[in-house]
């Protein structure tokens, strides 16, 4: 890995390199699902199913698009049994993290006449996109549908590509079933985006889609904003590591390419105060690129967006970790808890050289759906207030309205709308309400 000196112009490249990273950055592709979204939604399962035919290869019509009890059951005998007890015992960490998270209704009534409050409601309809092809990620079923179940959505409905014998993932299948997914449809890309956010004749509109997919799954969820809502716009997964003389080479070496494997866009930065750790590092990075099934991909990962960045104190280090705002932050230093307090923009932070990525991804219970491309200085991980919506609540008497009414009178007068100071103004005309 390329090992540098942080300063000013190196921060500004370094930045410059992982924007260029944003599905923002791919108009070319936004003509294509522009059209794709426009077929399904005025012309339904037809133009969904013709587009399942060409993208994936798979004869999917209204009879074969949902998936059945028997094919469910099918999964499972072709999973093996010890994955099903991870994937549970996964669940339940999962869950109870996510339990945490839940907001109740409040009320507060005062002897004045007067009731606020606010009212937390579920969505009544969500839908779910799960990644296929190449790659089943049954951990991204469960940390999109469990906070989901957590929030109390009335159903989840779950889109997954097919392969080209018609069929989902079995690991899928499964992971979903023990999740609690209300319905699975076998259809991708922007098709099934463009299903969920319209409906068809068999796939149901949802009120929110989430879950990570392709460019053009993820230009297809930008584009749908507004029809429904939806997690986020995603884009390409981040790791960054800060670490002092104390941190483990081999460790932080090995952190950096679980990341770097994902793909040939995703990022892998160390930040430290240390040049002999960074040395380190770097040949620790090439001995297990000898070893590493996925070592091509992550080569050029760590071509395009890999840094070793030396800095000369730990704040510049802390500092350089807020500005880049890193999907997946890991602290290896000393005093790991002391740099934590300082960290304002992260998605995920990793604390000690025992917390590495894969934890977080898999087993430990936070949610792994998490902001990129700097979105972490604004935007939070996936969680249960996703699935909920809030009503503000307001009530009066005409005691606790008749000490303010004037107030309010004068402020909408104030503002040129007579007819909202004649509202308030009407039930208090000769004694009006009494």
């Amino acid at each position: 890995m390329r090992i540098q000196h942080l300063d000013k112009d190196t921060k500004k490249s370094l930045l410059e390199d992982l924007l260029r990273r944003s599905p923002s950055q791919y108009e070319e592709y936004e003509k294509g699902v522009n059209e794709i979204l426009l077929q399904v939604k005025s012309r339904g399962d037809e133009s969904l199913f013709a587009y399942t035919r060409k993208f994936d290869g798979a004869a999917i019509d209204a009879s074969n698009v949902r998936v059945t009890e028997e094919e469910i059951e099918e999964a499972y005998s072709m999973v093996d049994e010890d994955f099903v007890e991870v994937i549970r015992r996964a669940i339940g960490n999962i869950r109870a993290y996510h339990e945490k998270q839940r907001q109740n209704s409040w009320f507060d009534s005062k002897p004045d006449g007067t009731m606020l409050g606010q009212k937390i409601t579920p969505l009544r309809r969500v839908g779910v996109y799960v990644p296929g092809g190449k790659a089943a990620y049954p951990s991204s079923v469960l940390m999109n549908i469990i906070p989901a179940k957590t929030a109390g959505v009335d159903e989840i409905v779950m889109v997954t590509p097919p392969g080209t014998d018609g069929k989902a993932a079995p690991t899928t299948l499964v992971a979903a079933n023990e999740a609690g997914a209300d319905a699975i449809y076998k259809a991708g890309g922007a098709q099934a985006v463009a299903a969920l956010a319209f409906g068809t004749e068999s796939i149901p509109k949802v009120d929110k889609i989430v879950g990570p997919g392709n460019i053009y799954v993820a230009l297809a969820k930008k584009a749908v904003y507004g029809h429904v809502s939806i997690d986020a716009v995603a884009g390409p997964s981040e790791i960054l590591v800060i670490a002092d003389e104390t941190a483990n080479p081999r460790y932080v070496a090995a952190d950096l390419l679980s990341q770097a494997e994902h793909d040939e866009l995703a990022s892998a930065i160390l930040l430290t105060t240390s040049r002999e750790l960074a040395g380190k590092v770097s040949e620790e990075t090439d001995r297990f690129l000898k070893e590493l099934s996925r070592a091509d991909i992550i080569r050029k990962s760590l071509d395009n967006y890999g840094y070793i960045l030396v800095t000369d104190t730990m704040d510049e280090a802390i500092e350089a970790a807020n500005e880049i705002a890193s999907e997946h932050l890991e602290i290896q230093t000393a005093d790991p808890y002391d740099v934590m307090m300082k960290i304002r923009n992260a998605g995920a932070i990793f604390i000690g050289e025992h917390s590495s990525e894969p934890l977080g991804d898999y087993f430990a219970g936070p949610n792994h759906v998490l902001p990129t491309n700097g979105t972490a200085k604004f935007f939070s991980p996936l969680s249960v207030d996703d699935f909920i919506k809030k009503s503000s609540i307001i009530s009066y008497s005409r005691d606790a309205l008749e000490k303010i009414h004037r107030d309010i009178e004068y402020f909408a007068e104030s503002e040129g709308l007579t007819a909202h100071a004649n509202s308030v103004k009407v039930r208090f005309e000769g004694g009006a309400g009494r």
